[in-house]
């Protein structure tokens, strides 16, 4: 018998989330992060998912490439709101 202690659950991606135009398309870049990519391949943003207390959250977020970090456009309980955050910011 083991003395270890499990003090947190595995990390498990979740799917995919549809969206419900054809503008644009998620590409996975990490387990709860995706790239937003319109028609031609460019690159919009990130989409991450949060998890909350009351569900999912959608993080819109573009890469400042000088500081490599995250800049957070919004937070939103839907899918299409974020990525529209992204294509019209």
């Amino acid at each position: 018998m083991s003395d270890s202690l499990i003090t947190s659950l595995p990390e498990v991606p979740f799917a995919t989330p549809r969206l419900s135009s054809a503008r644009e398309h998620l590409i996975r870049a990490a387990d709860h992060l995706w790239r937003v990519q319109d028609r031609r391949e460019h690159v919009l943003g990130h989409l991450r998912i949060v998890a909350d207390p009351l569900g999912l959250r959608y993080r819109a977020e573009r890469l400042h490439l000088a500081t490599g970090a995250f800049r957070i456009i919004g937070e939103f309980w839907c899918v299409d709101d974020a990525v529209a955050a992204l294509r019209h910011s």
